[in-house]
């Protein structure tokens, strides 16, 4: 009687966290939905310009080291120019704001939403099909007999309900949760980038969801859908891995705790991330390329033959790290080719 009433106890416990961990998971999830809807409109300047949409000219001026140098617009001064003289100093977003309405600066929205939701809801589920849990010894009936001494019952202390927190395969789970997230969610990212990008050309041709997944099948097919999945998924996959490097080395060789690794894992994928951040713009374009928009077809953007072809021509150009700053945006020289995104350049003075 006693061992059932324990056993009913420990079944309302599991119960109770689980359903915790449900609300605390679902809470995070909505509270990360909410920044990404108040931060698109930012989201959506930074899109543009990876897409090397400037069409307002750099200014002579000063990086913030005191060197004079060309200088763009940073996110906060762009606006609608009608006397170049007299830069007003509005947002990107006021920009967009300024030319398609309010609407227009969540333009896009829905589709990245969605992708968002279903990868969350799927990618977890698929990572555990594809990576099993690995057995605990502790689940073994025989250890609570023969093998059982002081040590391997601290061991089981330290666990969470006699699961391992630290298990082998735990590192390629993630990888791999995070792998079938992407590939889920990338599709809705293509409808939503090529939506952005009508702005540039001012077209109507994605304007719905429905409407737009036609017009990728109809025109590319199931291809068009993955238009830049490979530099995006290599970029994540390098930034697990060295991120991940840099963690466990740091643990295993400094015997850091685990707040301290916590604070050294962001610290790693921030720079981690700076540091790739060529392969996210080349993602961007490689996602307009080959579609029927003006952004994604000569004279606004070069044809690339693959994803190394852009990398490689955007670096000789010094264009593969447009976007990743919002202040001081400086201009090393003039593109090599003009085109109707871009500005005329003035002379530095």
């Amino acid at each position: 009687m006693w061992q059932i009433q324990q056993e009913h106890n420990k079944n309302l416990e599991e119960h109770r966290k689980t359903v915790e961990e449900g609300i605390d998971s679902t809470l995070r999830f909505g509270f990360r939905l909410v920044c990404s809807t108040a931060l698109y409109p930012l989201e959506y300047a930074k899109t543009l310009i990876q897409l090397g949409f400037e069409p307002i000219a750099p200014r002579p001026g000063r990086t913030m080291f005191g060197a004079r140098a060309m200088m763009l617009p940073n996110l906060f001064q762009y606006g609608t120019v009608e006397d170049e003289s007299r830069l007003p100093a509005m947002e990107w977003s006021a920009y967009i704001k300024s030319v398609d309405g309010f609407t227009g600066c969540f333009r896009g929205l829905g589709p990245r939403l969605l992708g968002n939701i279903l990868s969350s809801y799927y990618s977890e589920k698929i990572a555990v099909v594809l990576v099993p849990k690995q057995a605990s010894r502790f689940d073994d009936p025989y250890f609570w007999g023969s093998d059982l001494d002081y040590d391997a019952l601290e061991e089981y202390m330290e666990t969470k309900d006699g699961e391992v927190k630290h298990v082998p395969g735990g590192v390629l789970r993630k990888a791999a949760a995070h792998v079938c997230g992407v590939v889920i969610s990338h599709p809705f990212h293509v409808i939503s980038i090529r939506m952005m990008a009508q702005f540039i050309g001012r077209e109507r041709i994605y304007n719905g969801l429905f409407s737009s997944i036609k017009e990728i099948w109809v025109h590319e097919g199931i291809s068009g859908f993955f238009s830049g999945l490979i530099p995006r998924l290599w970029m994540d996959f390098l930034c697990i891995t060295i991120t991940t490097g840099i963690t466990y080395l740091f643990a295993k060789y400094v015997g850091a705790s685990k707040t301290m690794c916590g604070h050294v894992n962001t610290i790693a994928h921030f720079s981690v991330t700076s540091v790739l951040y060529p392969y996210h713009v080349v993602s961007t374009c490689m996602t307009v390329q080959g579609s029927r928009l003006k952004a994604g077809n000569p004279p606004m953007m070069d044809h690339y033959i693959n994803w190394q072809d852009c990398y490689v021509r955007l670096q000789l150009q010094g264009q593969h790290k447009r976007g990743s700053s919002f202040f001081f945006r400086t201009v090393g020289r003039a593109p090599v080719k003009l085109n109707d995104s871009l500005a005329p350049y003035p002379d530095l003075k």
